[in-house]
């Protein structure tokens, strides 16, 4: 039976269906991956009861409201999900006519953000939003327009396989922002949208020599940056203290500690963990920005090995799920743009874990969908409303 007869077949209408809904069994609402869903569900909720774990003592310590993060976090995983809802209604396509008007608003807010950003660790990063007490950090929401954009231009080619020319024109459109990120400084979401873009390099059959070129300027250009002064001395030290992470020196103490704590709370979790608000390492106070940066260590002491195994299983389902939509995709802009995000969610997932087992640098990186934060919520929710995107239309 060939691809158009099956299409025919189910484009033929019902009168009901799978929760009342009607129609032929190529409606887009009758297509929704509920897996990626449920696994995305799970995630927010073990994330919401790992913000509560990793603050509630130091709020009360500060005679704050205990529930103030998990409060503010439950608002982001529900406003993650009308964005994701909002996106799969749109559709990936409505984003792709309207991507050149998202990447040059995105451009200026990453030039604005260097002026006007508020300082956070030596860094700009962000924006403050006081009317709903949020911080809006630009890097994140480029993460999916830069990819739906080089989607876009590769799956445009006449060709099969990208030429000189689609290859040098896409390092113009990747390397703008990524400067303007590096000169926040915000290594973590630099590296990660260079993974993303790189899986649509490798789908789209890209020559071995230029994913090599590619390489090598990411790391020239982070040397150059680095060289230069532009990376503040704390970001240096991550490096550093990776390197050196049996270190004494006062000057790497900050950093060395995080991760030492960080690997022991894992690492003294055992197979079952502590039990949930029992670890004396997250209860203590001992890694800073744990419900940001290090929750999987969190997990880990509370619930041990097997707690942190369902986290990574998780995680593994929903990589799955993404892989299988990119290859039920229905045309190369959807294939190239699932596949970035499929590759941009492997690296944040390996390096969040990864550098709170010591694998990796401190990046900043946040864990998908179990961090703490606004804007990597709903940059999240915005890639995972695409891959549905692709996933509710394959039979259109």
């Amino acid at each position: 039976m060939s691809l158009q007869t099956l299409k025919r077949r189910l484009g033929q209408p019902t009168s009901s269906g799978t929760f009342g809904f009607s129609g032929s069994y190529a409606d887009p609402i009758r297509n929704i991956d509920w897996i990626l869903i449920t696994v995305v569900v799970l995630q927010s909720i073990i994330g919401l009861f790992n913000v509560f774990s990793t603050t509630h003592l130091r709020l009360l310590d500060q005679e704050f409201d205990p529930y103030f993060y998990t409060q503010r976090q439950a608002g982001y995983v529900i406003a993650a999900a009308a964005v994701a809802a909002i996106v799969m209604a749109l559709g990936h396509e409505w984003f792709r006519t309207q991507v050149g008007v998202l990447y040059g608003g995105l451009m200026l807010l990453l030039v604005l953000v260097l002026v006007y950003g508020a300082v956070r660790g030596g860094a700009r990063l962000s924006f403050n939003v006081p009317i709903v007490s949020f911080s809006l950090q630009p890097a994140e929401f480029m993460k999916p327009i830069i990819l739906i954009l080089i989607a876009s231009y590769f799956s445009e080619a006449s060709d099969t396989k990208i030429d000189w020319h689609h290859f040098v024109m896409s390092l113009y459109i990747v390397g703008a922002p990524i400067g303007l990120i590096l000169l926040q400084p915000d290594l973590g979401s630099a590296t990660v949208i260079v993974a993303g873009v790189v899986g649509i390099l490798l789908v789209a059959g890209a020559r071995r020599r230029y994913l090599l070129m590619i390489t090598g300027l990411s790391i020239v250009t982070m040397g150059t940056v680095m060289v230069n002064g532009f990376i503040g001395t704390y970001q240096l030290r991550r490096f550093v203290s990776w390197l050196h992470q049996d270190s004494r020196d006062k000057a790497l103490e900050s950093v060395v500690l995080q991760v030492r704590f960080a690997k022991r709370a894992v690492s003294t979790g055992g197979f079952f963990g502590k039990g949930y608000l029992q670890g004396p390492l997250t209860n203590g106070k001992y890694i800073p920005v744990q419900f940001t940066d290090f929750p999987f260590s969190a997990i880990a002491e509370q619930f041990g090995m097997l707690g942190g195994g369902v986290v990574i299983g998780l995680f593994a389902v929903m990589l799955w799920r993404v892989w299988r939509i990119a290859q039920m995709s229905r045309d190369r802009f959807g294939l190239y743009m699932t596949c970035g995000i499929f590759t941009l969610m492997t690296f944040q997932v390996f390096q969040n874990i990864g550098m709170t087992l010591g694998l990796t640098p401190v990046s900043g990186l946040p864990l998908p969908f179990i961090s703490y934060g606004g804007s990597h919520m709903m940059s999240m929710g915005i890639m995972v409303g695409l891959v549905q995107s692709v996933h509710m239309r394959r039979l259109e």
